[in-house]
Formats: C-alpha cells, sequence, structure tokens
C-alpha cells in the first residue's frame, strides 16, 4: 500500500527516506534515520517498533541485511511486513512479507533500496531505483530522493491512488542553526497530487533553509551596496542609525532569509527575492 526508498548519500554525510502511499500522513509513521547511523523505512502492516529497535541496532554497527534479519526473525506477522534499511557504510537491504497484497518487492544497490506493496507492478520500484543512480551523486539527497520518488509515482505508484508522501533527510549539524541534525523534515499529508506538492515544498525548504554557494556571495559594497540600501528604504527598512548588513539581516529574518545571511556580503538568492520583493511594492496600489 506504499511505495518508498531509503538511501545514503555518495560521500557518505547523508541518510534519508521518500515515501509515497494510499495513507494518510504516511511521512509521519514509515521513515526513520539518524545522522551517522543509518536509516529505514516500515511499510505494509507495518511495525512501529521497527524503526527505534532498527536504528539502535545501527548504532551498534549491525549491517543492513542483519538488521533486517534480526527485526523480522521473531515477529509473527513478518509475513505481511516490508522494510528497507540502509546501513552507515551504505549496505542496503529489504524485507518483503509473502503476504504482502501484491504487487509487492524490491529494487536497489549501493547506498539505497526501494521497496513498495500494492502496486501497478515491478516497474515501480525499478524505476525508482533507476531515477536514484541517474540522478548523480553530487545532486543532494533529498533531490535525489525525491527524483526517485516521482518515478515510482509516474510508473504507476500504490494501485489505490495518491493520498500522501514524505521526505526526512538527516547530517551532522544540518538542522535549523545547526541545532540538530533533521535537515529535511517535509510531509504531504492529505493531497490530491502528494508527490508534486513535495516537490513544491522541498523549493521552498531550500529557499528559506539553504546555506549560500560562496560562489553566490556578493561583497555588500560599490554600486551593490547603493541598490541594497535604495531596495531596502523601498521597503521600509530604512534606520539610518543601523549599518547597512544590520538592516539588510532585519529584512532577511522579517522574510525567514536569516540562514542564508552572511556578513559583508548578500547572496544571490537573496538578492534576488529583495529585488523582487521591492518591485512588487512598488507596483501595489494606493489605499
Amino acid at each position: 500500500m506504499t511505495f518508498s526508498i531509503v538511501a545514503r548519500s555518495a560521500d557518505g554525510t547523508c541518510w534519508g527516506v521518500a515515501v509515497a502511499s494510499k495513507f494518510l500522513a504516511a511521512g509521519a509513521v514509515v521513515p526513520a534515520a539518524r545522522a551517522g547511523v543509518g536509516a529505514l523505512a516500515s511499510q505494509s502492516f507495518l511495525n512501529l517498533r521497527y524503526l527505534p529497535d532498527g536504528l539502535a541496532l545501527l548504532a551498534e554497527g549491525v549491517g543492513a541485511q542483519e538488521v533486517v534479519d534480526r527485526l523480522t526473525g521473531p515477529d509473527d506477522l513478518r509475513d505481511s511486513r516490508q522494510l528497507g534499511v540502509v546501513d552507515a557504510a551504505g549496505g542496503s537491504a529489504s524485507w518483503t512479507g509473502a503476504e504482502c497484497i501484491a504487487w509487492a518487492g524490491s529494487a536497489g544497490g549501493p547506498d539505497h533500496t526501494a521497496q513498495g506493496n500494492c502496486l501497478a507492478g515491478p516497474e515501480v520500484v525499478e524505476r525508482m531505483s533507476q531515477a536514484f543512480v541517474a540522478s548523480g551523486d553530487a545532486t543532494p539527497l533529498a533531490r535525489r530522493l525525491l527524483a526517485a520518488l516521482a518515478a515510482g509515482d509516474d510508473a504507476g505508484g500504490d494501485r489505490r491512488g495518491r493520498q500522501s508522501a514524505g521526505l526526512l533527510v538527516v547530517t551532522e549539524g544540518g538542522g535549523y542553526a545547526g541545532g540538530n541534525d533533521v535537515l529535511v523534515d517535509l510531509r504531504s499529508d492529505d493531497h490530491p497530487a502528494p508527490v508534486g506538492e513535495l516537490a513544491r515544498l522541498l523549493d521552498l525548504h531550500d529557499l528559506y533553509f539553504g546555506r549560500p554557494d560562496p560562489a553566490d556571495l556578493a561583497p555588500l559594497d560599490g554600486p551593490l551596496a547603493e541598490e541594497v540600501d535604495r531596495l531596502l528604504r523601498a521597503l521600509g527598512h530604512d534606520r539610518d542609525e543601523l549599518p547597512l548588513d544590520d538592516r539588510l539581516f532585519d529584512w532577511m529574518g522579517w522574510e525567514n532569509y536569516e540562514e542564508r545571511h552572511v556578513p559583508g556580503s548578500i547572496d544571490a538568492v537573496v538578492l534576488r527575492e529583495l529585488r523582487a520583493a521591492a518591485t512588487a511594492a512598488a507596483d501595489e496600489p494606493l489605499a
């Protein structure tokens, strides 16, 4: 009733899960991941104990296949379960019980495993695996997972229909302001096109919380500083007692772009959004 992909980034710094299903809020119950440890997806009459117990085994250094064996072995309902695991080293393994709703099975390779049940056919997980590999090692893991999920959806996905999707990616210090390891945690819990909605949310996540590429930073001086000053004043950020960089940071915080702030510079994404905001403000009719 669900299809998912569990994966590690090629550089071994990120782990994550993407899932879609004709099930309310599948992203709330299917995935689990821990930075430096690994990731799991439990589905098909899912056993929620697989998630914390599996992470605990992975944290002990147990490999993906042994984690699958040790979780499913003592489970009396294992024939109705499905499980995907990727360990710290990128080893992958999957379990599909004999009583899972057809079509049910998996496809995978180094750093990833895709699995699903009640699917349109084996092409769903096959195309997910192919899309993950084709996305390329240099692509951020969240984007690779989303590409795989979209490929499975396009191949027919859950044959009952669509309802929810979720995306979870972890990396050390990847959370807001480095406060935890959760780099991406997005869900489309009840939507007619959940995978497409998840893509929209990931675009917003990258806009608000993406870290600036050093190549896209420009010094806040000369003509650029004059332009930024003018744009900020047009948006009401005109406190002359504050340095330009402080006024820029105030505006960025107002718009939730503070994760993109680099003192003394401006990110190309922020500059684009600042110009757009000032243009929109200028076009607003007078009250």
